[in-house]
């Protein structure tokens, strides 16, 4: 028969220390109100792109103002223009992405449980989530948010310095070997954890 599990009782210090993790609540919230910022601008952005592409002169100029990047404004809605501007979403929706993984993941590691066991839309991910999985995960959706970037740059490569996009793809670059880096020493800790946990 097992016994019942049964918290310890923490001194006032400890109590204080560990309640302290409520303190990152308002920087979750905060981070809702960054969402809520993205889906306003998400749409924004589509309305405009439809209102371009139906003969909206407003549209139409805002669409190729946001995409002129300092370089040659375009003077009407091409393939390309359309595509940049659809890459821009993609790219908000990425992001968007990121902050929930931040939030949910965040708050479910290092606040509070959420207590989301069984729930049918419990994402696959917060199942195993812990502060090692969750730094690999915001690694390749930070990778994922700079290809956006830096093929919206080689699309509109014209518009762009050649030091500019040099410098694009070395800092994704950058990210990239920082992703592995970050994986390889998960790996090993799992590895070590696992060698452990044997013996």
């Amino acid at each position: 028969m097992t016994r019942p599990v049964t918290s310890a009782k923490l001194s006032p210090l400890a109590s204080l220390i560990f309640f302290s993790r409520w303190l990152q609540l308002p920087l979750y919230l905060g981070l809702i109100l960054a969402q809520c910022v993205y889906v306003f601008h998400f749409w924004v952005e589509l309305i405009d792109l439809i209102g371009a592409a139906i003969g909206n002169e407003a549209a139409l100029k805002h669409i190729l103002d946001a995409v002129a990047s300092g370089g040659v404004r375009p003077t009407k809605l091409t393939e390309t223009t359309i595509m940049l501007v659809v890459l821009g979403l993609i790219d908000v929706v990425m992001i968007s992405n990121l902050l929930i993984m931040v939030i949910i993941g965040g708050y479910e590691t290092f606040v509070s449980r959420l207590g989301l066991d069984g729930h049918p839309d419990q994402p696959e991910w917060l199942s195993h989530v812990n502060a090692s999985v969750l730094k690999v995960k915001l690694a390749m959706a930070i990778i994922g948010i700079s290809s956006i970037h830096l093929l919206k740059t080689f699309i509109n490569a014209a518009n762009y310095e050649s030091k500019v996009v040099l410098a694009q793809t070395g800092i994704h670059v950058v990210f990239l070997l920082s992703a592995l880096a970050i994986a390889h020493c998960d790996q090993i800790m799992t590895r070590t954890a696992q060698a452990g946990s044997k013996h």
